[in-house]
């Protein structure tokens, strides 16, 4: 995995997992990799992992089973798609707004630019 700068590397890890969990590579109540496999995995400290897995438990996307794992919570789905859909919000449309605005495009332009480019799936 390639990090980036400009987040910490547990948030990327915890991203990452929350792309698995997604894409179906980890289903609901599924068992997920140790801490220590996630670290040797993606080769990073195993405390950076800890942190990672401790923010997706806070989150309540995963949790933990004493002796046997981490697991995938029952509605892990649900919640990612809810904090990804508040981030998108509050963090990329004001940018994506200012530059309409700037560059005068209309709703209607983005609403026919979504139909088209949802006509090609």
């Amino acid at each position: 995995m390639n990090f980036t700068p400009d987040k910490a590397i547990y948030l990327q890890i915890a991203d990452r997992i929350c792309d698995q969990i997604l894409a179906g590579e980890y289903a609901e109540e599924a068992r997920i990799p140790s801490v220590r496999e996630y670290a040797v995995m993606l080769e990073v400290n195993v405390n950076t992992a800890v942190k990672a897995f401790d923010q997706l438990a806070r989150d309540e996307i995963i949790y933990i089973k004493r002796g046997l794992g981490y697991f995938v919570s029952p509605d892990a789905v649900s919640r990612i798609k809810q904090q990804r859909r508040t981030q998108f919000i509050d963090e990329q449309l004001p940018a994506l707004f200012r530059s309409m605005q700037m560059l005068g495009i209309d709703i209607e332009e983005i609403d026919d630019a979504w139909a088209k480019a949802n006509a090609k799936e």
